[in-house]
């Protein structure tokens, strides 16, 4: 039996009505009107998920992959809508869709007193319509559709406050440093169009081996080799989208967008597009050893420093975004050393765990009236326990705790790395066997400032209606006009159905996914570079593989990150700050971000400013204005003044020019009519 295009259709297009539904007929329908019809469409198109899932896996149905409308037709080549359903395709609906249902009744409770409540609920059913053509696309003009209108509604939802200049500069950040990916994102399909002649998948993922041996020259003298040059242009693109090093930039300043979209933007839909896209584009990865090796040390290097800088953040959600960079750093090591399906993997058990703490950081910032400082909170464990709890399962997911989701994906990837050959391989296994230990540390500190030990706010109560985060009103830090309490169960709800496939998820799913070719025919990897196939001859099952993690080196590594942070924040908080000041050079290393941002400010955006203004100076005002419109003007100005002097009004000076041009007329007809040289030319 196989998909039914109508069911796939449906999928894609319920959230869009919702959006247009809740978007132009927000004022008629009302709050409750609004979010009803956007949960409505993406609980839809997560049922039929499922069952396409099931479909897929159970139900004995083969893969679709069929155009649905031509776009345009020019020649041979055509531009079409078209759907792509594997199991690769199947797992990416059910986690975004999954993720975006939970995140949408979240949001009931998050924005409840928010002058853009219908706005809110329909930018993130756009947001979820635009991942689905992402994921279903069965070609690259499809792709890169999907992958720009994720971009343009992430522009929307983190500049959602917009009254709030922090969120405009951010959303500005995110929209431009996404650019710079795209560019090269767009070099690489070209280069496919140039090298093989179609952007349909299928068609250009048969013909990949005929680039074996073809070259490019991109400077004078050098040839690079085709694919090579695909992939890293392609790989460019997932750089930006999946905020690698050095275009992660954008990633932790989105905090600035609420709570509900760092959840669904940053866990689970955007940030992981680009790991799903190179994961698609195995066929070509891996006909260049040198692109992937590229990728290795790329996410390498964002898997170890991004996650040093959590360790200094105080605001809640930037913890947890600096961890997003660096987890997304451990697909792309998996994505470098040929290990698609771990990288697909680490991105579905991530996608649960990662929007559980996102989630439980905007419930607890709903409690502590908006207050996001880490150093203002502390013991909300017992006005909190679902969120404490939940948070706390999430947190254990995160640093790859055995028997947790988490463990079965990070510590896979672990292995892989250590078994590789490739070039960088000993680097990026360095890295992601240190950033085990620095995630425990940032993970531990936050859930201790956060609901363990003394409570470090006051609580002032105040008889009058309190203000919500659209306000903007900004209390002094620390002080409360309520005391905590739990949040309502709109909150609570997602975050339990959450914690649950973080907990569980890895333990049922390890076996068939990394070690059962459950992609089948989805992701391709070259014999040589199947690490899985090694890794898979030592797996006994999921409880021999969790009891084994109890004897690793990443387990002990988070034990002791447990023990210093358990130590620090529970019996010696003093201890915090004599380390902050021994390690001073360091802290100020980590706190400015290695002086990235600071870089690009300076040069891409003060340096952009001063081009600007260099062009507006001598363009536009010396060449333009001075030259060609007013130069222009003070010529006819001044033949105009001379002429002006010849029309005087005086009868006997018009006499006297009518006599002039006579005598000059006949002096002429003389000259060379009559003439010496007119009689000379006449007898010629």
């Amino acid at each position: 039996m196989g998909l039914s295009t109508y069911i796939l259709l449906t999928i894609a297009l319920a959230p869009l009505v919702g959006c247009l539904l809740a978007g132009f007929l927000g004022r008629f329908l009302g709050r409750a009107g609004s979010h009803t019809v956007t949960i409505l469409g993406v609980a839809i198109s997560c049922a039929l998920s499922f069952y396409v899932l099931y479909q897929l896996t159970l139900g004995g149905a083969g893969t679709y992959n069929q155009n649905i409308y031509t776009w345009l037709q020019i020649g041979h080549f055509n531009a079409s809508v078209g759907f792509l359903v594997d199991r690769l395709t199947a797992m990416m609906l059910v986690v975004v869709s999954f993720v975006s249902l939970l995140v949408h009744l979240y949001t009931i409770g998050y924005m409840a007193d928010d002058d853009g409540y219908k706005r809110f609920f329909s930018y993130i059913s756009l947001f979820t319509f635009s991942m689905f053509m992402l994921v279903m696309s069965n070609n690259f003009m499809q792709l890169f559709f999907g992958w720009e209108a994720v971009g343009l509604v992430s522009y929307l939802l983190i500049g959602f406050w917009y009254k709030r200049p922090t969120a405009i500069f951010a959303n500005l950040k995110a929209f431009l440093v996404n650019r710079v990916g795209d560019f090269g994102f767009l070099l690489g399909i070209a280069a496919v169009l140039y090298f093989l002649g179609t952007l349909d998948y299928a068609t250009a993922f048969g013909s990949a081996p005929s680039l074996i041996g073809k070259t490019l020259q991109i400077t004078a003298g050098t040839q690079w080799d085709a694919a090579t040059v695909i992939c890293i242009c392609l790989f460019i693109g997932a750089m930006g989208k999946s905020a690698q090093v050095p275009l992660h930039v954008w990633l932790p300043d989105s905090m600035e967008g609420p709570t509900p979209i760092s959840a669904l933007i940053h866990a689970a839909t955007m940030v992981t597009a680009g790991i799903f896209m190179v994961a698609r584009m195995s066929p070509l990865f891996e006909l260049s050893p040198t692109a992937l090796s590229f990728v290795l040390v790329i996410g390498a290097t964002t898997a170890l420093f991004t996650g040093l800088i959590g360790i200094v953040q105080n605001d809640i959600k930037r913890v947890i975004a600096y961890s997003t960079l660096s987890q997304l750093g451990y697909m792309t090591v998996a994505l470098g050393v040929s290990m698609y399906s771990g990288a697909v993997f680490h991105l579905m058990t991530h996608a649960f765990f990662k929007a559980l703490l996102f989630l439980g950081a905007g419930s607890v910032i709903i409690a502590m009236h908006h207050e996001q400082d880490m150093r203002y909170m502390g013991g909300l464990r017992k006005y909190m326990p679902i969120t404490w709890i939940t948070m706390w399962i999430g947190s254990l997911a995160l640093v790859a705790v055995p028997f947790t989701s988490g463990f079965y994906s990070k510590d896979a990837i672990i292995e892989a790395v250590g078994e590789s050959h490739r070039w960088g391989s000993h680097y990026a296994y360095f890295c992601v066997m240190a950033g085990a230990l620095v995630t425990g540390l940032y993970t531990f500190r936050q859930m201790y400032l956060t609901f363990h030990g003394k409570e470090r706010f006051t609580v002032v109560e105040h008889h009058g209606h309190g203000h919500h985060d659209d306000d903007h009103v900004h209390h002094e830090p620390g002080v409360l006009e309520h005391a905590p309490h739990e949040s309502p169960w709109v909150v609570t709800l997602p975050l339990v159905l959450l914690a649950i496939p973080s907990l569980l998820v890895g333990f049922f799913t390890v076996g068939p996914v990394l070690f059962g070719n459950w992609f089948g025919s989805a992701i391709h990897v070259e014999e040589a570079n199947n690490l899985l196939a090694e890794l898979g001859q030592e797996f006994h099952g999921s409880l021999a593989m969790a009891l084994h993690g109890f004897t690793q080196l990443p387990f002990f590594l988070v034990l002791t990150a447990f023990a210093i942070t358990t130590y620090i924040y529970l019996f010696n908080p003093a201890m915090a700050g004599k380390i902050k000041s021994a390690l001073k050079p360091l802290w100020t290393v980590l706190d400015r971000k290695y002086w990235v941002d600071d870089v690009y400010f300076a040069v891409f955006a003060r340096g952009g400013v001063k081009l600007g203004r260099l062009f507006w100076k001598a363009g536009d005002t010396a060449v333009i204005d001075d030259t060609m419109v007013n130069g222009s003007v003070s010529l006819i100005h001044r033949i105009a003044a001379t002429m002006r002097r010849l029309q005087s009004g005086y009868l006997y000076h018009y006499a006297f020019a009518m006599i002039l041009g006579l005598i000059l007329l006949l002096g002429g007809y003389w000259f060379f009519g009559s003439g010496p040289i007119g009689s000379g030319l006449v007898g010629q």
